[in-house]
């Protein structure tokens, strides 16, 4: 099997020696998107945003390897504070509303950048 690496300029650069995304087959792997709005490169902090655009760039990774959201199995939220579930649980209900993949949400200590989110998916199309 092959692996294709997918590519868009509808979602931020990696900043390290990564892919935005892998498809391999039917099954699509997204990297963690920042919440970097990918036309100012400009790292969105408030949460509500910050979500809003990290599912934004991970559904640009998806839709330049032929997915939708729809197509989602499972979801990995990473926030820097728990305190913020409730607002990224809003955020993610108006992407995720009568499709609901698998998900985690956990905190974690830091992420790149400082960022306040951090959001992969793995869908089958």
């Amino acid at each position: 099997m092959s692996l294709e690496l997918i590519v868009t300029e509808k979602a931020p650069a990696a900043i390290g020696p990564y892919s935005q995304g892998v498809k391999g087959s039917n099954i699509i792997f997204t990297s963690g998107q920042l919440p970097i709005d990918p036309e100012n490169g400009e790292l969105v902090m408030e949460i509500k945003k910050a979500t809003k655009q990290s599912l934004e760039n991970v559904k640009a990774v998806l839709e330049k390897a032929g997915a939708t959201l729809d197509d989602v199995a499972k979801v990995t939220i990473f926030i820097s504070n728990m305190d913020d579930f409730g607002a990224v649980n809003e955020v993610y209900g108006e992407f995720f509303n009568s499709h609901k993949p698998a998900r985690s949400c956990v905190e974690v200590a830091r992420l790149p950048k400082d960022a306040v989110v951090e959001i992969e998916a793995i869908a089958i199309k």
